[in-house]
């Protein structure tokens, strides 16, 4: 076995867990099975992760940490909201296709969901979509009065809907429409 420690160790059990993920599944993914690919053993998973479904949330973190959406600043609200979907297509679709497809049985034995789990993947951090939409009252684009936790979070959450409707990419045309018909219509109204 490779001796490895620290963050190398961990990534290297994360890494491999998620290859085992994509390969088996849920109902597939078994610990002896990440350590093996990882060269090292099931106590040193334990050490660090309580079971199965705390060694997948933790990979499933990894992977989206492995895949960044860098936040744009264009200087207009419509522009930094397709130029993140642009992205997204490119760095995240998969991930987002893939968590879903996989983690059926995951999500049913731990009582949670695909939504809870992207709030884990966020943590405490301000969502993007919050501080695309911040610079945006900032710039007197929006109202900050219009604001609504579901209005702030719609263009990501048609965005997310799309990919796991399709699996695939978001097309172009969809991405604007997406933004210019139904997003900025609601968000650039005034508020009462």
């Amino acid at each position: 076995m490779q001796r490895r420690r620290g963050q190398q160790l961990e990534a290297a059990l994360l890494d491999a867990a998620w290859a085992e993920l994509c390969e088996r599944g849920w109902a597939g993914f078994a610990l002896d099975s990440v350590a093996r690919r990882a060269g090292t053993s099931t106590p040193v998973i334990y050490r660090r992760w309580s079971g199965r479904a705390g060694l997948v949330e933790a990979a499933v973190i990894h992977a989206a940490e492995d895949r960044p959406v860098e936040l744009p600043d264009t200087g207009s609200l419509r522009d930094d909201l397709i130029t993140v979907m642009r992205e997204s297509n490119g760095a995240r679709v998969a991930l987002i296709a893939s968590s879903a497809a996989l983690l059926g049985g995951y999500f049913e034995e731990t009582g949670t969901n695909l939504a809870e789990l992207r709030d884990r993947i966020l943590d405490d951090r301000h969502s993007m979509a919050e501080t695309l939409l911040a610079r945006a009252v900032e710039r007197g684009e929006v109202d900050a009065g219009v604001l609504t936790p579901r209005l702030t979070s719609l263009a990501f959450d048609l965005f997310r809907h799309e990919v796991l409707t399709t699996l695939r990419p978001v097309g172009e045309d969809t991405i604007l429409e997406i933004v210019d018909d139904i997003v900025l219509p609601l968000l650039t109204r005034r508020g009462g």
